[in-house]
């Protein structure tokens, strides 16, 4: 069996000479351009019953069975073409009789298209871009891509940030020379400890006309507005319950939990209180809960894990109000998740109160509401309100985070030093600069800066559903 090959300039010039020399049901092996012409590759239709049963053996046969040698045909069409075009790469293995189809070749417009009834139905292979279908061995192509496709979207993600900065370095430059009592505004935000972001989604939605003054009364209104606290003590005197006083290290739980049960006995009593405490990892921490249980009159119960937890509050379940003062480990420790699953698998609804330390920055604590949030938090007490110079980043976390603010805690008195949180006070006071905070104002040639780093922080659409202005 020889496989013949049809050169011609066109398509339709090829498929006639093939025509004339096989016949009609020629079976064509490939289809290809080369140098301009056209280049068809063909061989009779009664060569393909003596490889059909060949081929059938050679599927059915094992895996391992199929890397035998091809026929001496095959082996000759091959030698045949490397002969005859030396430039150009074998086609893939020709598997006959498997497929068959009416071949579509592509006729220019001038020609004109020949009637149904002469046209000559010629079975034909696939051609070989077709017909190489194997997907294992493109695998490691694209595998091998991938590393350049993440390098590429990596530069363009850094060029989109790059660009985002700039514009809104541009557009906050512009701000400042049209709209001067918008820049003063956010300078003044920004002296308190506000987000950036926070910062520039006020003064964006500043209304127009405001001098500095109605400006930052207006932007005092919003955040008013949008800080949760409680109107007074009976959310937790008069209500009870079981309250978790959760926390970093050092942040005062101890002190505050004792302040609140001074609180609880002078409403209640002794007897309707309860204390627990879970703090046997600080060397003293039991110690000095007792000895404020002592002092009044309350007894102290230490439980070491979940089974403990859940004895005592059966025992203490007669009681109007339960304070527990839990370990104080670092946010980033795994410990917090251990302590957030005990509480929340206690069989009794347990409140967790976190404690935020006014003194960090905002970033931090951010990070502690993250990692103390568990299911979800009752409220936060603000404490060491004494020791801070600015607590704009302690009122914007709970602004953003919806947590309602119960107490501040501005010293070790107990129980004097706790107070019921008073919005309007603590945003006042956050606009009220002391003179050792002046350093750290922003120019007028900064202001662009942070705000350009501040651009892809978070998006305003983001922000709309955190802070409400209506």
């Amino acid at each position: 069996m020889n496989v013949r090959k049809f050169t011609a300039n066109t398509s339709r010039e090829a498929l006639r000479l093939l025509r004339e020399a096989l016949g009609a049901d020629a079976v064509i092996l490939s289809n290809k351009t080369v140098n301009g012409r056209v280049e068809i590759l063909a061989m009779a239709d009664e060569a393909i019953p003596e490889y059909a049963p060949a081929e059938a053996a050679r599927r059915a046969a094992p895996e391992t069975a199929r890397f035998t040698p091809p026929p001496a045909a095959s082996r000759q069409a091959a030698a045949y073409r490397l002969d005859e075009e030396e430039e150009e790469a074998p086609a893939p293995a020709f598997r006959p009789g498997l497929f068959r189809a009416q071949p579509v070749f592509a006729t220019p417009a001038a020609e004109p298209a020949p009637a149904p009834a002469a046209a000559p139905v010629i079975r034909a292979m696939p051609q070989a871009p077709v017909q190489a279908a194997p997907v294992a061995p493109a695998a490691p192509q694209i595998m091998t891509g991938m590393p350049d496709m993440q390098s590429m979207m990596s530069e363009i993600r850094s060029m989109r940030s790059m660009l985002e900065s700039q514009l809104a370095e541009i557009s906050w430059s512009t701000t400042q020379q049209k709209q001067p009592q918008k820049a003063e505004v956010l300078r003044e935000m920004l002296a308190t400890g506000i987000s950036a972001t926070l910062a520039r989604f006020l003064v964006n939605k500043m209304p127009e006309g405001l001098n500095v003054q109605q400006g930052i009364e207006w932007v005092k209104s919003i955040l008013a507005r949008n800080l949760t606290t409680i109107s007074n003590e009976n959310e937790i005197l008069e209500k009870g319950g079981v309250y978790a006083i959760v926390g970093p290290t050092g942040v005062g739980k101890t002190t505050t939990t004792a302040k609140l049960a001074a609180r609880c006995v002078m409403r209640h009593g002794p007897s309707k209180l309860a204390l627990i405490t879970t703090d046997g990892y600080r060397i003293g921490g039991f110690e000095q809960l007792r000895i404020y249980g002592k002092i009044l009159g309350v007894m102290v119960h230490a439980v070491k894990d979940e089974t403990d937890l859940r004895i005592a509050l059966e025992e203490l379940k007669g009681k109007h109000t339960v304070l527990i003062d839990t370990v104080g480990v670092s946010q980033r420790d795994k410990m917090v998740t251990d302590q957030v699953a005990m509480l929340s698998a206690a069989g009794t609804d347990v409140k967790r109160l976190l404690c935020l330390n006014a003194t960090c920055t905002g970033e931090t604590l951010s990070e502690v509401v993250r990692a103390y949030q568990g299911g979800g938090l009752a409220g936060c007490i603000l404490t060491k309100l004494d020791e801070a110079a600015t607590i704009g980043g302690a009122l914007d976390i709970a602004i953003r985070q919806r947590l309602a603010l119960y107490y501040v805690a501005s010293g070790q008195r107990v129980p004097e030093d706790l107070h019921v949180a008073n919005k309007q006070y603590l945003i006042d006071r956050a606009f009220k600069l002391k003179r050792e905070t002046a350093a750290f104002r922003y120019l007028d040639e900064e202001l662009p800066l942070i705000m350009a780093g501040a651009t892809g922080a978070a998006p305003v659409r983001g922000m709309e559903r955190e802070v409400s202005l209506g």
